[in-house]
Order: C-alpha cells, then structure tokens, then sequence
C-alpha cells in the first residue's frame, strides 16, 4: 500500500504512522521495518524513528493476513440460552466470554460453545463466527441474538443496517449527565493514537447513541446509572460516546472510568432489553436480562 502522509501526521515518527494506517501493532511494525517492508520517499526505512513530512510518499509491503481460524465446537463452553426456536437463539452472554475467535481467544468463545450445541450453525455466517450478526465486548453482559440459518442471518442483518433491532444498556457512568435525556451524535474511528482504541473523529462512521439517566447518585461517589440505546453498532460505541460527554462508564480501563476512589470487578454495562422481528414470522419479538449480581452489589454502595 502507498499513503501520501497527511497534514495530521506530519513530523510523527514514522512507526507510529505505519501502525495508523495499517492498523498493525506496534511490535508487528517494528517487524515490518526489520524486514525492509517500509519505505519512506522511496527508500527502505532502517530507523523506526525517523520522522515523516507531510507530502512525503510512505510505501508499506503488508503481508496478507491469515483468515480467522473457523470455529470449532466446544461442548464444556457453557453459553447461557434465554430463548431457541428453528430460526434463532437469544443469548444471555455473561462478561468475560468472548464472543467469536479472535486474536489471543482461538478457544473457549460463545461461538465455540453454540456450535457444540447447535452444529447447523456451521453453515450460517462466517465461518470464524457462526451466526453471529452483531457481538458485545467481552467485558459486557447481557442479551444478543444469532442466527440460526441463512435467511434468519440475512434477516437480522438487514434489521440492524436499518435500525429497526432495538438494544439497550444499562450503563453506570462518573457524574450525572445534563440535560436527563440526550443524543450522542458523533462519528467514531479508529484512534490516531492508538489505533487498538476508538474515538471520535471527524473522518470516523457515523454513530448514534441515546441516553437517558434513570438514578443519579451522590454518595461515596457523584455518577448515574443511566440507559442507553443504540441507533447504530460501532465497536466500543457507548464507551466512546459517554467518555466523549465527560461522563465515563465506571470501571472502564479503556476509557478513562477505571478510578482508584471506586473500585469496582469490572466496566459496568449490561445489555439488558433486546427487540427484533422474528425473521420467519414477522412478529415483534422481545427479551430482557435482569442486572448481573456483581454489578447489583456495586448499585448497593451507592445512595
């Protein structure tokens, strides 16, 4: 790939805007540069920290990457199954289950776990996430929906491109935000930074998430537990657009919630409401998780 470098990176070191726009880490970069895969005004970069002009011409050789491993069955995974018929399951994913294989989690995923179970999912989707059409992180509880064949995964997919599948999040956040109901509408990308992060940005997707505070709190701490609803799915969207207000989720690390005067087991969203039409009968068709028990205690130290 060739990259004119931009006005935004100029005098960056060239590592960094290597990793930026290829969205490669930084250790994979320095391998890169090892490797004489960098070029910098038509010669091979030697010294990662060379900096780079605007105008200047940036030529990377970026091996293609692996495809996902498919996942493969896992009968020990034990993944939570709020609802099933021929046409879809709903699941009521605890936190710190990964979803689908990815780097660093090839096992042990809620893919992995529904395909032991349902095996005709194989068939459905991708093979590296089986019925999957939409995910929560892996620190969020809560409900999402898959597809258990072809027409039901097409179905779902259409619903969420136009916004007709309704989600919502209970989410804890520092402050109380003002006004008590609002929009957040702010395009998010991938982080100049830190390209393994989201933000806002002006070159970003579009990304539309509602709020409403439904208890504020004022002691030990001032926050909120608010709902949030999203108008589009951008990875990281809520976290993003609440640090964005100045209004973190608490116990976020990533985005600035994590605090030593609260402590708390880990970010508290849970995606607790989820509607759809069913894709085999048209119905409006909804679910709902009640709060986690370890986020529950956590709204018991607050008054």
């Amino acid at each position: 790939m060739i990259e004119l470098v931009p006005a935004a990176l100029d005098g960056e070191r060239v590592d960094r805007v290597v990793a930026f726009v290829t969205g490669l880490t930084r250790a994979e970069v320095a391998d890169l540069v090892a490797d004489g895969a960098v070029q910098l005004r038509g010669r091979v970069v030697t010294k990662p920290s060379a900096r780079v002009v605007e105008g200047d011409e940036l030529e990377v050789d970026v091996p293609e990457a692996a495809p996902e491993p498919a996942a493969q069955p896992e009968a020990d995974v034990d993944v939570p199954v709020l609802f099933a018929d021929d046409d879809v399951i709903v699941v009521d994913k605890p936190q710190a289950l990964v979803v689908h294989p990815g780097a660093g989690n090839a096992r042990g995923t809620m893919a992995a776990g529904l395909l032991a179970r349902y095996p005709e999912l194989a068939g459905v989707g991708e093979p590296d996430r089986p019925g999957i059409v939409h995910r929560l992180d892996k620190g969020t509880s809560g409900l999402l929906v898959v597809a258990r064949t072809p027409a039901a995964y097409d179905s779902l997919v259409g619903q969420l491109s136009s916004r007709t599948v309704e989600r919502r999040y209970l989410a804890l956040v520092w402050g109380v935000p003002e006004p008590a109901t609002g929009l957040v509408d702010a395009p998010i990308g991938r982080s100049k930074r830190d390209p393994t992060r989201m933000a806002v940005s002006s070159s970003g997707r579009e990304a539309r998430t509602r709020y409403e505070v439904l208890q504020p709190f004022t002691q030990p701490i001032e926050a909120a537990l608010i709902e949030c609803r999203l108008e589009t799915g951008r990875t990281h969207q809520i976290r993003v657009h609440l640090a964005a207000i100045e209004h973190p989720i608490v116990g976020d690390p990533r985005y600035r919630g994590k605090r030593a005067s609260f402590a708390t087991p880990r970010t508290f969203l849970h995606a607790h409401a989820l509607a759809f039409d069913h894709p085999a009968t048209g119905e409006r068709v909804s679910f709902s998780s009640p709060l986690p028990e370890d986020l529950t205690e956590v709204l018991a130290r607050l008054t």
